[in-house]
Order: structure tokens, then C-alpha cells, then sequence
């Protein structure tokens, strides 16, 4: 047999091996039931999770097309949003990072489009995931797209990270940021730190949870739960021990891990409750309970199903002092039972408790 017909012979056979295992994943994600009506007095907290399903041109997905680029997930994922801001009662929408696949102009447009239409809709926050920056930490396309003087104007826009530093693409100009947000009679602060955030951006951050003591803190990073320690193998993705990650893809020695980030941040801070992460596919969705330094509950939560338009709606019904957690197909408005890597339905669909009575 020639090279080039059994170069063509082999690139069948894996082709036809990740179709077959496409067709499993698909399979395997199974939805439920319709989304439920929203408890009386409850609000919604939106968290989308990693947004990496791009189309088109030099794609990752489909390299050889010819299209322009899209993403129907996210288009997807604002849209239902919008859509259903006032009857779920949405007050505020984080994304978890790795908001395009690949850090170029293309997909940053893509991104743009989409997102921007939560502009004067509901307050949002932005992540910068490892796919959103350099592993330097260079994400000046991320700070072109989404500067800081974007979101200045908004009054639920409370600032961001700001260095004097002679690199400016690193770490500051929206990269870093916070927000605020009432609901239920009840104040809040939210804060976004980047993948691995080193540790001036994990000081300015403990300032600002120490000046808003009073009000109740939620964070949204990239990397915090997954894989403990970086995998040697591909399959270790997926049988791994998993936890609180102890590893780092971006800023080199600078950079902290999330075991790292919870002991000089996260267990500090009294009025901490949730960190929100993605990062993790293959993970896809975990959950993990802490007590931090002055006995509160921080409760970790991670949701990445960024081949399918997914959201996560962390439903507040203060009068169960109850976080219902429910995960949802916007494409279908159903719930999440299944996944191909987790299919214990109550991974997906849960509660957590969390006192809000005055």
C-alpha cells in the first residue's frame, strides 16, 4: 500500500472513530423536564459557563470551512437571557472565562456581538480564562474588546484591578473587575478574577471584599475546581483525582493555583459564600464545600458544558433559605440530567443551603 492510501485509509478510520464518539457524547447527554416556574420572591443568578463552541473559518471545530465565524451556543445563551430576564427574575449573569476558543480578532467580534446585548439588560461580569489571554497573561484583545471605559458608565460597575506597571496588557483594564447588585433586600458584591490570578491582583481583590464587608460576596474564576494536579496523560482528564486544582496554566511562577487562592484569598473573608469556575470540561460539573477562617460556608461550583448551550441558574429563595441550583438546555429550556462524562443527575440539578433571613 502506498503512503498517501494509507494516510487516506487511517484518516477514515479516525474519522469515522470521532464521529462514533461524538454520536456517544450526544447520546449521553440526556434532558429532562421543562424548567420549572420561579418560586415566589426567589431571583436568579445567571453563570455561563466556558463558551469555546466557535464555527467557521480557522476554526478549532472546523478548520477547513470557509465560513465566517460563529457561535450559536452563546447567541443561544444571551438570547434565552433576555428572553427570560423578567420571568426568572435575573439579577446578574457571570461568565466563568475561556469565552472564545482561540484568543484572535475573529472570535473576540463573535463574542462582542453576543454579549454586549446584556448591555442595560441585567449587570454582568466578565471572566479572562486561560483561552481568553497569553500564558504570560497578555490579553490586550480581551481588554480592546471589553475595556474598563466600556462598563464605567453602567452604575452597578464598581472598577477594576489598575496597576502601574510598564505592561498594561497584563492583568489590568477590566481583566480583573467588580460589581454590585441588590436583590431579595439583600446587597451583594461580585468580583472576576482571571486564570490564575497573581498575587496583587488576589490583594486588590481582598481589599475590596474587606471595604464591602457588609455586603455578601460571590467570586467567578477560571481554575479552581478539576484535575488536582496537571495530568500526564490525556485520559487523566477524566480519572484523575479531582479537587481544588494545584496546578497553573498562565503567568508562570506568578501565577496561583486555586489551593493557592483560597488560602491568601477566599478563606479570609467572612462575608465569602460562593466561588464560581469553569475551565473543566471533562469535569463538567463538581461541586465542593469549605468553612472558611470565621466559619462560613464557601461552597466551590463548577460548570463547564461548553459543547452545548447551557446555563446555570442558581435560583435565591430567601424564604427556604435555599440556592436552588438548576441546569438547563436553553436551546430546549429543559433540564440537564445527563452528561457524557457525569451522569448522576444530581450533579446537575441540587441545593445548597444558604441562610438569608434578616
Amino acid at each position: 500500500m502506498s503512503i498517501l492510501r494509507f494516510t487516506a485509509a487511517l484518516l477514515a478510520i479516525l474519522s469515522q472513530a470521532f464521529a462514533q464518539e461524538k454520536a456517544e457524547a450526544g447520546a449521553k447527554f440526556k434532558l429532562g423536564a421543562p424548567i420549572s416556574p420561579l418560586p415566589d420572591g426567589a431571583f436568579t443568578v445567571v453563570v455561563i459557563p466556558d463558551t469555546q463552541h466557535y464555527v467557521g473559518k480557522a476554526t478549532k471545530l472546523s478548520p477547513k470551512s470557509t465560513e465566517p465565524v460563529t457561535n450559536e451556543n452563546l447567541e443561544l445563551q444571551t438570547r434565552w437571557i433576555r428572553e427570560h430576564k423578567a420571568e426568572q427574575h435575573i439579577v446578574f449573569v457571570s461568565h466563568v472565562g475561556d469565552i472564545v476558543d482561540y484568543n484572535v480578532p475573529e472570535q473576540w467580534a463573535i463574542a462582542k456581538q453576543h454579549l454586549d446585548t446584556l448591555r442595560g439588560v441585567v449587570p454582568f461580569g466578565l471572566t479572562v480564562g486561560n483561552h481568553d489571554m497569553t500564558g504570560k497573561g497578555d490579553a490586550h484583545l480581551f481588554q480592546q474588546t471589553f475595556p474598563a471605559s466600556s462598563f464605567k458608565s453602567y452604575p452597578w460597575y464598581l472598577g477594576c484591578f489598575e496597576h502601574a506597571n510598564d505592561d498594561q496588557t497584563v492583568s489590568a483594564n477590566n481583566v480583573n473587575s467588580t460589581q454590585l447588585f441588590s436583590a431579595g433586600g439583600l446587597d451583594f458584591i461580585h468580583i472576576n478574577l482571571e486564570c490564575n490570578a497573581p498575587n496583587d491582583v488576589l490583594a486588590w481583590a481582598g481589599e475590596v471584599l474587606a471595604k464591602n464587608a457588609n455586603r455578601r460576596a460571590f467570586i467567578t474564576t477560571h481554575m479552581d475546581l478539576g484535575v488536582l494536579e496537571k495530568p500526564k496523560e490525556n485520559d487523566g482528564y477524566i480519572h484523575d483525582p479531582k479537587g481544588r486544582m494545584r496546578w497553573v496554566k498562565c503567568h508562570g511562577v506568578r501565577g496561583n493555583s486555586a489551593e493557592q487562592m483560597w488560602d491568601r484569598l477566599y478563606r479570609k473573608h467572612a462575608n465569602l459564600g460562593i466561588v464560581f469556575s469553569g475551565d473543566q470540561s471533562r469535569v463538567t460539573a463538581m461541586s465542593e464545600t469549605r468553612t472558611g477562617d470565621h466559619g462560613n460556608v464557601v461552597y466551590s461550583l463548577l460548570s463547564d458544558y461548553m459543547s452545548e448551550p447551557v446555563l446555570r441558574l442558581y435560583r435565591f429563595v430567601p424564604a427556604e433559605n435555599k440556592i436552588h441550583v438548576v441546569t438547563c438546555d436553553v436551546r430546549e429550556s429543559r433540564l440537564v440530567e445527563a452528561t457524557n462524562y457525569v451522569p448522576e443527575q444530581v450533579k446537575h440539578q441540587f441545593t445548597l443551603d444558604y441562610p438569608m433571613s434578616k
